[in-house]
């Protein structure tokens, strides 16, 4: 039942996000699934159903990713009711997918491992070479152009202004990205992230030589 139950899940998850362009489409979604997994394992802790099921369902309630936060709600809880899963299986991967947030550095208190191994998968798919991308892809679909020095990199903001205020790509790495690594909650997680936290600094480095005509 629970291979067909995952099989559904990810038929579910391609139909919702199979073509977003924003970064959140079901490539990601495999990822933070693989990723969540894997950390799983070599740190011998969560129920790797549960695991995978929140990681494959992290990104439908999204309110970036639906008209509404009530529409992303109520588009999970339609889909909760088709699989034959017990109220405290589906009460424990709600709570995974809606504490996982960033929101800002205003996100929730994480009260289970599977929630704190399920988001280091989906922040490990943050950063690197695969987060710069989804970074840039995320910044242009929203309308935010890639870099504007007399904008100022907001140090603390609220959920309203991290979602809704005036930034850029560039920016987005420092109001951001660049914190992830130091708020993993795994080892495996922060191994995992040392060469992704590396190639950041590396394309910022460059980034702002060519940004000012250095020519080497």
């Amino acid at each position: 039942m629970i291979d067909k139950i995952i099989e559904q899940t990810e038929e579910f998850v391609r139909n919702q996000l199979g073509e977003d362009s924003t970064g959140h489409d079901w490539f990601h979604v495999d990822r933070v699934r693989r990723n969540a997994i894997h950390i799983s394992k070599a740190e011998q802790q969560g129920d790797p159903f549960i695991i995978e099921m929140a990681a494959l369902l992290h990104d439908i309630p999204d309110e970036k990713l639906n008209y509404s936060e009530e529409a992303g709600k109520q588009k999970l809880e339609s889909f909760m009711e088709t699989i034959p899963l017990k109220d405290v299986e589906k009460n424990h991967i709600r709570e995974i997918i809606f504490s996982i947030s960033y929101k800002g550095g205003h996100g929730s208190m994480l009260s289970s491992v599977e929630a704190k191994i399920v988001q280091d998968a989906d922040r490990l798919d943050a950063i690197g070479a695969i987060g710069i991308a989804r970074a840039f892809a995320y910044g242009g679909k929203k309308g935010q152009s890639i870099y504007d020095p007399a904008i100022m990199v907001r140090e603390t903001m609220s959920q309203e202004e991290y979602r809704r205020g005036k930034s850029t790509s560039i920016h987005h790495f420092y109001e951001k990205l660049l914190k992830l690594k130091d708020l993993l909650n795994t080892e495996t997680a922060m191994q995992m992230a040392e060469p992704r936290q590396q190639m950041m600094q590396s394309f910022l480095e460059q980034f702002y030589r060519e940004w000012n005509g250095q020519q080497s």
